[in-house]
This record gives structure tokens, C-alpha cells and sequence, in this order.
């Protein structure tokens, strides 16, 4: 329960952030796809994302971002997340980044942490790779994703 009520104040203040007039600062949506992995099972996961980076000077930025991933075997749930993210710029077109946050869906309310690296490969178009670690009272579960997106 304390979970979910983390889960939505971040949303809010995505909400928030959003509102702020932006400078150099940019949204995004992504689609993704990958592998996610615990006690020795692999499946195969997509999802979508969206999210509002903030620059923060020459070299660092931080972000939120809302997603919804799904397990792709049969009777699986989607699973929602609610993240924040804080990075380094390490070119004029790459992104070396950290998230942490929570996901919830019909099952349990978990936080999850990870690190990832976005890469422009046109004026609007980038490309994104990134690792997260699902924390449970269960199981731990692991992702990795790839993904394309595009900047507005």
C-alpha cells in the first residue's frame, strides 16, 4: 500500500514537472523490447515509455518517466512504472544515466533500480539500452531492454 501511494505521488509530481516551462528540456516516448530473467526462467518482455527529461547545465539532466511493460507469455499482467532518472550527457548526442523507482500491476508493488544509455541517431530519433533490477518479496527479477524512441 505505501508502494502504490509512492507510486502516485511520483506521478503527480511528473505531473508537476511537466508543467514547467521547458528550456533546452525535452519529452520523449519510446517502445522497447527484451529479455527479463529470474531463478534460472527467461521471458520475453515489451512495453512503452514515456517521459520529460531536464536539463540541468552543459553536462546532466534528470528526468521522470510513466511506463507499461508486459511479460509476453499468456495470463500475464502488464505492469506499470513510475520512475526517476538522473544522468550525464557524455556527448552532444549520448545519455549515460540511473533509475530508480516503483512498478506496480495486479500482483505486488515493487521499487526497482537500474542504469542505461540513450543515443540520438537523428534530429528527433534516438536509440536506448538499459538494465533494471526488480526488488521483491518473492523473487528477484531482472530486465534488459532495447529500444527506439523519438524526442519532442
Amino acid at each position: 500500500m505505501i508502494m502504490r501511494k509512492t507510486a502516485i505521488a511520483l506521478a503527480a509530481a511528473t505531473a508537476a514537472l511537466v508543467a514547467v516551462p521547458a528550456q533546452a528540456n525535452e519529452g520523449r516516448v519510446e517502445a522497447r523490447g527484451g529479455v527479463a530473467w529470474a531463478s534460472g526462467s527467461e521471458e520475453a518482455i515489451a512495453g512503452v515509455a514515456a517521459g520529460y527529461d531536464f536539463d540541468l547545465g552543459s553536462s546532466a539532466f534528470i528526468g521522470v518517466e510513466a511506463s507499461a511493460d508486459k511479460v509476453l507469455v499468456s495470463g500475464a499482467d502488464v505492469v506499470f512504472g513510475a520512475t526517476g532518472r538522473i544522468g550525464a550527457k557524455v556527448s552532444e548526442n549520448g545519455k549515460l544515466f540511473v533509475a530508480g523507482g516503483y512498478s506496480f500491476g495486479e500482483g505486488e508493488d515493487v521499487p526497482h533500480l537500474g542504469a542505461g544509455y540513450s543515443h540520438k541517431v537523428g534530429s528527433n530519433v534516438y536509440v536506448t539500452a538499459e538494465y533494471r533490477h526488480f526488488f521483491s518479496d518473492f523473487v528477484d527479477v531482472n530486465a534488459a531492454t532495447l529500444g527506439v524512441g523519438v524526442n519532442f
